[in-house]
């Protein structure tokens, strides 16, 4: 006799139990008993199924969390690395922009010092001028003076 139950398989039935052709969801387990024991291996086999994937589920979670932890972990590294590498640019930075104001500055002070001494040159130089001829100094300085009161005055007259 043929029958076919509810979890989809078929077969003949005798005096020695189901026998056929099994298929559907249950022909993975394999049909031993009546429709009753079938469906109860059918539902034990898909809580299984169930509960394997779910497993494998929570373990693909827990590695992915793994590897973002990890790589968050890695990703923090390479910042205090990246960190420390700007500081010590900064720092070196910092240490040529002093040791070029300081060089300037040197520079500076022998500039101002190399005009100092034109100007005392000049003065010690005039000097030495006026004392060897006191009258052309006098004739100079009171040219000088007639000549800047003309220039001053314009063209008033």
């Amino acid at each position: 006799m043929s029958t076919t139950n509810p979890t989809g398989t078929t077969g003949t039935t005798g005096t020695a139990g189901v026998t056929g052709t099994t298929t559907g969801p249950s022909a993975s387990i394999g049909a031993t008993g009546g429709t009753s024991a079938s469906g109860e291996s059918a539902s034990r086999n898909l809580k299984d199924q169930l509960g394997e994937a779910g497993s494998h589920l929570k373990r693909a979670a827990h590695d992915a969390g793994s590897a973002v932890r990890g790589a968050a972990g890695a990703a923090g590294e390479e910042l205090k690395i990246g960190r420390a590498h700007v500081k010590a640019d900064l720092a070196d930075g910092a240490l040529a922009g002093m040791s070029a104001a300081e060089q300037a500055s040197a520079a500076a002070r022998e500039q101002a010092d190399v005009l100092m001494e034109k100007g005392r040159d000049l003065v010690d130089s005039a000097a030495a001028m006026i004392r060897e001829r006191p009258i052309a100094a006098f004739g100079t300085a009171f040219a000088t003076g007639w000549i800047i009161a003309k220039l001053a005055r314009g063209n008033n007259r």
